[in-house]
């Protein structure tokens, strides 16, 4: 067992949240769920349990070529078992709801990028990630940013094309809720930022920050892999006329004892596996506070005692 991240100073990190926030849970369908999902389950049923938020379901199934209708009825089904009820995305059926399915939403993205090329400059890109590499000569930590190799080259749209959106220079400076002050330089990070790839898919920079603005996500609960990308989408967020940010919150990962984290593609301790293996939800609902540091001992937690972790 992995040894777990240092327990967090709630009142601290509550007194950084908004006020009965809209927050979300938004997995890609593009495997199972694993024990790395339910750490961050643990931590968005829970915050918003704690402060009177609300939680939407969301199915982040923009790769079409790596989505499955089967992973995305499984994820349904383990959180069904786990006893994480959503208040907004999904059905009296129980399935998903199409204003929460990112496949089901070509309009709203389309209807973002006409926006976003009022307010910057939006073009046709053709460079495969190798080109990106062998163009790039200043990498940034383990991204390769975008050298901007395709902005004068007038292509026209296309199989094989892809669009960007220049996001200008200077820094993004916010708060994370529990990492504190952030200074970040999307330019310089990532360079210009690609919003519909090669194949005509929306990626995932461009349409969660979409989404966010579009169902009034006012909180962002995530894994801490994922905070190089805040200050791109804040600025890619404030592009599209956003006037109030979202608060960041990142948190800890559940990591392997060689420190690696879990990785869905590795078939890492997928919930579905301990299911089978005898796991109650409790027990896992447990193990999962446990790695993310709420907690000092690993001990049974029902889903209705979540929020009592940030009490």
């Amino acid at each position: 067992m992995p040894h777990s991240p240092a327990r967090p100073d709630l009142a601290a990190l509550l007194a950084q949240l908004p006020a009965r926030p809209l927050t979300r849970f938004a997995p890609s369908p593009t495997g199972y769920l694993h024990l790395g999902h339910v750490v961050n389950a643990v931590y968005v049923w829970g915050l918003a349990g704690a402060i009177g938020g609300r939680v939407l379901l969301r199915v982040e199934d923009h790769d079409r070529l790596r989505c499955r209708p089967a992973f995305e009825a499984a994820l349904l089904d383990d959180l069904d078992w786990l006893g994480l009820v959503p208040d907004l995305g999904r059905s009296p059926g129980g399935t998903v709801e199409s204003a929460y399915r990112q496949s089901d939403n070509g309009p709203v993205y389309a209807g973002a990028l006409s926006r976003l090329a009022e307010r910057t400059a939006v073009y046709a890109c053709d460079c495969s990630r190798r080109d990106i590499r062998e163009a790039s000569g200043d990498i940034v930590g383990e991204e390769t940013p975008y050298s901007g190799r395709c902005r004068a080259r007038g292509l026209g749209s296309g199989p094989g094309v892809g669009l960007r959106a220049v996001l200008g220079s200077g820094e993004e400076a916010f708060t994370d809720a529990l990492l504190g002050p952030q200074r970040q330089e999307p330019a310089r990070q990532c360079g210009d930022l690609l919003v519909q790839d090669r194949v005509g898919q929306w990626t995932y920079q461009f349409s969660v920050v979409v989404d966010d603005l579009h169902h009034g996500v006012d909180l962002v609960v995530r894994g801490e892999d994922l905070l190089a990308s805040a200050g791109r989408q804040l600025r890619l967020a404030h592009l599209l006329g956003r006037e109030a940010p979202p608060v960041f919150l990142h948190h800890p990962l559940a990591r392997k004892p060689s420190g690696a984290k879990l990785s869905k593609s590795d078939g890492d301790t997928a919930v579905r596996e301990l299911r089978a293996a005898g796991c109650t939800a409790s027990q896992l609902l447990g193990r999962a506070a446990c790695l993310a540091g709420l907690t000092d001992t690993e001990r049974p937690l029902p889903a209705r005692h979540l929020a009592a972790l940030f009490a």
